[in-house]
């Protein structure tokens, strides 16, 4: 399955990558002129090579095309500038605000489980309930870095524990087309390739049905553990117009009980602290 066209190299002219982000999004030379407010001729120069961008329109031109900032760096250095975005990890001590803020959501979630991943979707940090959760999982999924979504949908990972997990798997995989049409991320699409090409399965045979009061509001997370089948709902959190790339591909990922039953084997599960 291939979801995107081949991305340009760092070798590639300036117009080559403008060309692939403008194509990406589906917009002609005329629509993008008149959205970035350049001439057509002017626009269509540029992506062949006849002229070239300033560092101000490369920028607009990308916020036009809702580039993400590590492809903005690579518009930049092939238009000949400089690049703008740093690319830290979360480590870096410019970032520990950051990485002290991400530590703060995923502790004040407890007692339910929460996680911070990468852009490839590999596990960044996590709160003390998660480990709970990926009991079980083959050894070799929970090497680092760990993928959360190969751990959740590979039949030697959480798969066989899911009760709905043809649910589940369908709305993983949408998720991560949205992304990859998003960034147009090579290693996204072969690990959306990878996914799709796991067995469904089977739902556990205890498990209810996955609609009853959220069907058609969201897709709950339905496990089967030893204290019984834990239900979730989840929601993303990411920084707001952050200016490091790092930043802006981190996504902490919080999930609350669904019903009663799962707020209380929850609770029993973990602690309280002193």
């Amino acid at each position: 399955m291939n979801l995107r066209a081949a991305s340009p190299t760092a070798a590639d002219p300036f117009g080559a990558h403008l060309r692939h982000w403008r194509q990406h999004r589906r917009l002609s030379q005329l629509d993008l002129a008149q959205e970035a407010d350049v001439s057509t001729r002017h626009l269509s120069y540029v992506e062949t090579g006849r002229a070239a961008p300033s560092r101000e329109m490369v920028l607009r031109l990308a916020e036009r095309l809702e580039v993400p900032l590590r492809e903005r760096n690579a518009l930049l250095v092939a238009a000949g500038f400089a690049p703008m975005y740093r690319q830290r990890s979360l480590d870096d001590p410019a970032l520990r605000p950051a990485r002290r803020a991400v530590d703060l959501v995923l502790k004040g979630h407890e007692p339910f489980p929460a996680l911070a991943v990468d852009r490839h979707w590999n596990l960044v940090a996590h709160n003390a309930v998660v480990p709970l959760l990926m009991a079980g999982a083959s050894a070799e999924l929970l090497k680092p870095p760990v993928n959360v979504l190969r751990l959740s949908l590979h039949p030697d990972g959480l798969a066989p524990r899911i009760a709905n997990l043809a649910q589940w798997r369908a709305h993983l995989l949408e998720r991560l087309q949205q992304q990859i049409a998003a960034t147009g991320d090579a290693t996204l699409t072969a690990l959306h390739d990878e996914l799709a090409a796991y067995p469904v399965g089977i739902a556990c045979h205890d498990a209810p049905s996955a609609g009853g009061e959220l069907a058609g509001v969201v897709v709950p997370f339905q496990l089967a553990t030893p204290n019984g089948l834990l239900s979730f709902i989840s929601t993303t959190t990411i920084f707001g117009t952050p200016v490091d790339v790092t930043l802006q591909e981190l996504a902490v990922e919080s999930f609350f009980p669904a019903d009663a039953q799962t707020a209380a084997a929850l609770a029993a599960l973990t602690p309280a602290a002193p």
